[in-house]
């Protein structure tokens, strides 16, 4: 595309080519994004099954992967788990069928976005244009004092902003990069409807947002890890992280025994969250 384009894919890695393996068995499709790809400045490696992609991504350290879910060898979802295993790398993945299953199968194992073919080149470049704008937004700001030493608590959600890690009810959540900035960003302003333009934008920084059904498939896969009474679900709108109601109260109107604050917004003391989450 533009310079100014190439400007912004360089900054967000250095000065260094946009590193990206292709991992996709039809040929025709594998030229035109690798085509299209090179042509944007970024160094294109390809691969045509499961095992011989996982070894390309090891020997390339991409900064980011294109992966198609059906492939010979094993499929992409194995590929997936195996190389966000050795080194999480940003992925989209492609998928010939419009099933949320698939789609919430393969944020599970560790994709950032997917896409159904047939799908827009023009669309997937701009889709890895914001992936690799995340890596750069993720990276670079340290936490403040204040951040390194409190975390967001919204009822018995606790977010470790430093650490980036997310307890439910004392129980660690193992979320994905994505999931975890969607849950803070809707943490963020609890109880407020955001469309999902604005968590594309704000998430994936991503502005072209029609016709996208990223923003569902990531609540859901939330849902499923934190408890679907969390996120609330704006009809035609978009989603609110709900902000639990207090923990049961006497039925003669007594003082409660719990913290009075348990239901609201509040920063704390970060607690001792594993090590091993998103």
């Amino acid at each position: 595309m533009s310079t100014p384009d190439k400007n912004v894919k360089n900054a967000a890695l250095g000065s260094a080519p946009v590193r990206v393996v292709v991992i996709e068995d039809e040929p025709t499709i594998t030229r035109a994004i690798a085509d299209r790809l090179t042509a944007e400045g970024w160094e294109v490696s390809t691969a045509l099954d499961g095992p011989s992609g996982v070894r390309t991504v090891a020997e390339v350290r991409p900064d980011v992967v294109v992966l198609d879910v059906m492939l010979p060898g094993f499929d992409g979802l194995e590929v997936c788990r195996r190389i966000q295993a050795d080194e999480p790398v940003p992925v989209l993945m492609l998928t010939a069928r419009d099933d949320e299953t698939d789609m919430l199968v393969g944020l599970g194992v560790g994709a950032d976005d997917y896409m159904t073919k047939p799908f827009s080149i023009r669309e997937l470049v701009a889709r890895l244009k914001a992936l690799l704008r995340r890596v750069r937004r993720v990276g670079a700001p340290a936490p403040s004092e204040t951040e390194k030493q409190e975390a967001l608590q919204i009822g018995d959600l606790v977010i470790d902003r430093a650490g980036r890690r997310v307890m439910r009810a004392g129980a660690p959540a193992h979320l994905t990069p994505t999931e975890y900035d969607l849950l803070l960003c809707l943490a963020n302003a609890p109880g407020t409807v955001l469309t999902r333009e604005q968590l594309l934008a704000d998430v994936w920084d991503w502005v072209d947002a029609t016709g996208t059904r990223t923003v569902d498939s990531h609540v859901k896969a939330l849902r499923r890890k934190l408890g679907s009474d969390l996120v609330r679900t704006v009809h035609g709108v978009g989603y609110a992280l709900e902000i639990p109601e207090d923990p049961e109260e006497p039925e003669d109107g007594g003082v409660p025994t719990s913290d009075p604050t348990a239901g609201g917004l509040s920063s704390m003391a970060t607690p001792n969250l594993p090590t091993d989450g998103s």
